[in-house]
């Protein structure tokens, strides 16, 4: 069975993730999934987008499921790109960027968060965060 991501490095990721976007004074809608894609943690920070909450949702399945950045998905699915349309697969992915893979101490892709509410910099920048607290994790 493959390694998944456990509810403190889920929590842990969210956290460094809202301080991020606090930071940067951004609002965000913010979901960590496990190694199937299954929400693991979110947090709607207040005054975020409502719409937003299903698109980090999505942008945090779509990173698991094909275990790279959602924006490295947007460009391969560009018209005449080989990925063209993917984004109606899966009962629907996002390929802007937001998305990030998270990974164990081995390099195994576990999980995935997922952000949005902001600019895609901002919502990457928020995920960065995140996937580099789950770096730092696993490197210890």
């Amino acid at each position: 069975m493959a390694d998944d991501l456990s509810l403190d490095a889920a929590e842990r990721v969210l956290q460094a993730a809202k301080r991020k976007a606090a930071e940067i004074k951004t609002l965000m809608d913010i979901a960590v999934v496990d190694a199937g894609g299954n929400l693991k943690a979110f947090a709607r920070m207040d005054g975020a987008w409502l719409g937003s909450i299903d698109i980090s949702i999505k942008k945090a399945r779509t990173a698991r499921w094909f275990d790279m950045n959602t924006g490295e998905i947007g460009k391969l699915s560009q018209p005449g790109g080989p990925l063209f349309g993917i984004e109606h697969s899966n009962g629907g992915l996002i390929t802007f960027p937001g998305g990030i893979p998270l990974k164990d101490s081995r390099g195994n892709v576990i999980g995935g968060i997922g952000v949005s509410g902001s600019s895609v910099e901002n919502d990457h920048t928020v995920a960065a965060a995140g996937a580099e607290a789950m770096a730092r994790a696993a490197a210890v």
